[in-house]
């Protein structure tokens, strides 16, 4: 775009306009500071834009000018996630404006909004999955327990609710099944797979009762307290194995069920069967994790193939 004059005085206007809209957004709302300065920037740079021949001010610009400097924004290389916060910047200063009585149209009502992509859930390599189910000390009763614990989740790519909520009786080993009530208080059966079955009968076996001393309890997986573990209590527990596994990215109990899915559509499972072991009620739920395999499939490719 050609370089125009700035008009100063319609600036220094627009920019009073703007620090107007910032304080009763603070007043209003209560917005923190990150959030104000982001909006600020958003409209200090449109005004800037408009005062240099193209529209004139903020209060004069229509819908035609606002798609105009939107798509000079993409030129520029913003992604869309920010434009879509533009947008929404956009909608609120023009709405403020209006109950001002300074317009009597928003000329930002009709703007779409971009199409922003699912972003992936985080998920982990097969090695590092491996890493992680090594960590616990096996010769602490409550190392045996969190062993079996991270074993079946990552067999059964339950939710961490579904996995602390498990009782002794959810657990049929004879037959390698769990009865699990997930969301909606859908039961569903689910295969554990002989490995992990082994260690949760290594551990009702040999620590279960050791951690609970004199305590009774149905649940499975328990404290030395006597109660059910929480969800908060394993995800401390997932990432202080993360640490002795060497995995410096944050890990959450949620990874272990997003790699999970993604290992066994790596290995050829069909989606229909993953929507069904991990209880998602819509096939397109599950769908996202066929983008990860085929992430991964990209970067295997890239980095094997002769024309990689």
């Amino acid at each position: 775009m050609s370089k125009k004059p700035l008009n100063k005085a319609q600036l220094a206007a627009d920019e009073q306009l703007i620090e107007q809209f910032m304080d009763a957004l603070w007043m209003e709302h209560g917005l923190s500071k990150h959030t104000l300065s982001a909006y600020q920037t958003d409209l200090k740079g449109l005004a800037k834009w408009a005062a240099s021949g193209h529209g004139g001010g903020l209060l004069s610009l229509d819908k035609i000018h606002l798609q105009s400097y939107l798509a000079h924004r993409i030129t520029q290389g913003i992604k869309a996630r920010s434009t879509a916060r533009m947008l929404s910047t956009l909608r609120r200063f023009y709405q403020y404006q209006i109950r001002e009585n300074r317009l009597s149209e928003d000329p930002s009502a009709l703007l779409e909004s971009p199409k922003l992509g699912v972003p992936l859930p985080k998920t982990m390599s097969e090695r590092e999955v491996e890493a992680l189910l090594e960590a616990p000390d096996l010769s602490d009763p409550l190392g045996l327990r969190d062993r079996a614990m991270l074993e079946l989740l990552y067999a059964t790519g339950l939710r961490v609710s579904e996995l602390v909520n498990l009782e002794i009786t959810d657990i049929s080993l004879a037959q390698g099944v769990l009865r699990v009530v997930g969301k909606g208080d859908k039961e569903r059966m689910v295969p554990m797979g002989e490995e992990a079955a082994s260690w949760i009968r290594n551990y009702v076996k040999n620590a279960r009762g050791d951690i609970l001393g004199q305590h009774v309890s149905n649940s499975l997986f328990v404290t030395r307290r006597g109660s059910a573990m929480t969800r908060q209590m394993f995800w401390v527990i997932i990432k202080r194995h993360a640490k002795t596994a060497g995995i410096r990215e944050s890990l959450s109990p949620h990874v272990l069920r997003h790699a999970f899915a993604t290992h066994l559509l790596n290995h050829g499972a069909d989606l229909r069967v993953v929507q069904m072991l991990l209880g998602h009620s819509d096939l397109s739920t599950t769908q996202i994790y066929t983008h990860i395999a085929k992430e991964r499939l990209k970067e295997l490719h890239a980095q094997h193939h002769p024309r990689g």
